[in-house]
């Protein structure tokens, strides 16, 4: 049973940190491509940040390039986002998703919430 799951989300204030983690079971983690992504209500799905299965290709948006950091340990399979000067537009809640390759469906975990708030 393939399972992703999400932690570390919460309340925090501008230019703030938060580390969501997200452990992964039920599948072949070093295989996967990890990402994780985000969601307010009424918008899409937006791609935040992404590594390839072995580490060697990271993507980010835009929108979080040099503010948040992913890192993934195939040895716990687990990947984390470090996120650093959190701003408002940042919140959102946040999913895991383990994919055979870039920009596709795969698997998501059930997804965590940042609210970045004074």
């Amino acid at each position: 049973q393939v399972q992703l799951v999400e932690s570390g989300g919460g309340l925090v204030q501008p230019w703030g940190s938060l580390r969501l983690t997200c452990v992964a079971s039920g599948f072949r983690f070093s295989g996967f491509v990890m990402s994780w992504y985000r969601q307010v209500p009424g918008k899409e799905r937006e791609f935040v940040a992404g590594v390839g299965a072995s580490g060697d290709v990271i993507k980010y948006a835009d929108s979080v390039k040099d503010r948040f950091t992913i890192l993934r340990y195939n040895a716990k399979s687990t990947v984390y986002l470090q996120m650093d000067r959190l701003i408002l537009d940042d919140t959102a809640v946040y999913y895991c998703n383990a994919a055979t390759v870039f920009d596709s469906d795969g698997y998501w975990g059930r997804g965590t919430q940042v609210t970045v708030s004074s």
